[in-house]
């Protein structure tokens, strides 16, 4: 199991700023698009608590500013409260992205911490179309009430839209986000990588979008370290 640590520290010039950690591959959802191929019967994989700690605690020492939770759907893993507070104490900034699909009352105090943010993905402004996407029914009006939520009570938010479907909503999906009172919003369209590849292809570096690897690595649930 390798870990931000092997190896030589890297030099502050090669240091990451931010390093992303997928500290699950399970989801509530099972969007048709997701590049991890996260859903319901994912794990939290080879790494444990202490292990999380161990990296947020190197990533820190690297130079490191900032670390972002992802999945699989971050909230999922019974440690991501604690790996959120681990990082703040070492006055990294955490963003968390969740599909705000359920966020338990206790969680917003956290949330709302100086240095933590949220991101998300959005779909469509009709529940049909984007809980087609997603494959869970109730997942637009759980997702959509959370934005609102965060937006009300100042938590920094982000959201991503991605055109999936033929014709979908994505302007007026816009439209509903920036009437909700997001400001930051970024539209794309969807990668054919993991769930989302054509059969009998493999991964393409073409569909990347050219930016994810500038000044990040990642740690997946293996412990694998990935740096483009």
């Amino acid at each position: 199991m390798s870990t931000v640590m092997e190896g030589p520290a890297p030099s502050p010039t090669t240091a990451p700023s931010v390093v992303g950690l997928e500290i699950t591959g399970a989801c509530q959802l099972q969007c048709t698009q997701c590049f991890a191929e996260s859903g319901p019967n994912g794990t939290h994989g080879a790494m444990t608590a202490s292990d999380w700690r161990r990296v947020i605690s190197d990533a820190a020492a690297m130079g490191a500013r900032e670390v972002q939770l992802v999945g699989g759907e971050p909230t999922t893993h019974p440690a991501w409260a604690e790996l959120v507070d681990h990082a703040l104490s070492l006055r990294l900034r955490v963003e968390v992205y969740s599909n705000l699909f359920h966020i338990k009352p206790g969680w917003w105090r956290l949330l709302a911490r100086e240095g933590v943010r949220l991101a998300t993905s959005y779909y469509s402004d009709r529940a049909q179309e984007h809980d087609a996407i997603t494959t869970r029914p109730g997942s637009y009006e759980r997702t959509r009430a959370n934005i609102a939520e965060a937006v009300q009570r100042g938590i920094p938010l982000r959201v991503g839209i991605v055109s999936v479907l033929p014709g979908q909503r994505v302007i007026e999906a816009r439209r509903e986000l920036e009437a909700l009172g997001v400001t930051k919003i970024r539209m794309d369209r969807t990668r054919r990588l993991g769930r989302a590849s054509l059969p009998g292809t493999g991964k393409d570096s073409a569909e990347l979008c050219g930016r994810c690897g500038h000044g990040q690595a990642a740690v997946l649930p293996s412990g694998e370290v990935t740096r483009a």
